[in-house]
């Protein structure tokens, strides 16, 4: 599954007013507010909305819609929010967490590039261990991974938790403290970790 992603740095917008701007644009691509989920940065001022709107064809033709449909929202958000930055990405995994079924409240994003000789290691790490040991975790309800071969940073992980004292519990940083972890983490490069509150919206 692909995902839209647009970032609003230094700004707290909702849904409707990213509706509202987006215009005839949102019509064409048949935008709703109901695909879309919307969360506000804890320690700083920011945005991150997902968009989900599905694409049929063959691979190649979604690649360019979904290339077209990028450049779309970013030229009718720009005018307004100068640091817009607008990219698709692909969900590699997907694991229910321990709390699932809980409310969301809380969501953590790790985005990170990693030095190439260690990129096969990072991504077993990734599927094997971390992601679903963090999502074991009680108190989180769902851990996603997604790679965007376009964007930098190129990975990008979300964690929905229930309460936020789950990051940074002991079970949470037991996960983290592996030996495994250990050997991979010094390689990560254009390392950016963001708590964020749920504004509206889910997937």
């Amino acid at each position: 599954m692909k995902i839209i992603l647009m970032k609003f740095p230094g700004e707290e917008l909702d849904a409707s007013q990213i509706l509202s701007e987006l215009g005839e644009t949102a019509n064409f691509f048949e935008v709703r507010e109901d695909a879309m989920a919307v969360y506000h940065g804890v320690d700083s001022a920011e945005s991150y909305v997902y968009l989900q709107i599905p694409l049929a064809g063959e691979e190649g033709s979604e690649m360019k819609g979904l290339q077209g449909l990028c450049q779309a929202l970013h030229e009718a958000l720009v005018p307004g929010h100068p640091m817009v930055e607008v990219l698709w990405m692909e969900k590699t995994l997907d694991v229910a967490g321990h709390s699932v079924g809980k409310p969301v409240a809380w969501h953590y994003v790790v985005e990170t590039d990693v030095l190439p000789a260690a990129e096969d290691d990072f991504n077993d790490w990734y599927s094997s261990e971390h992601l679903p040991g963090l999502a074991a975790v009680p108190g989180t309800i769902r851990a996603t991974r997604y790679v965007s071969d376009e964007a930098t940073p190129k990975y990008f992980a979300a964690y929905d938790l229930e309460t936020r004292e789950t990051f940074g519990s002991e079970p949470w940083l037991t996960v983290r403290g592996t030996e495994w972890s250990s050997r991979v983490r010094p390689n990560f490069i254009n390392t950016k970790r963001t708590m964020f509150k749920k504004a509206s919206g889910s997937f």
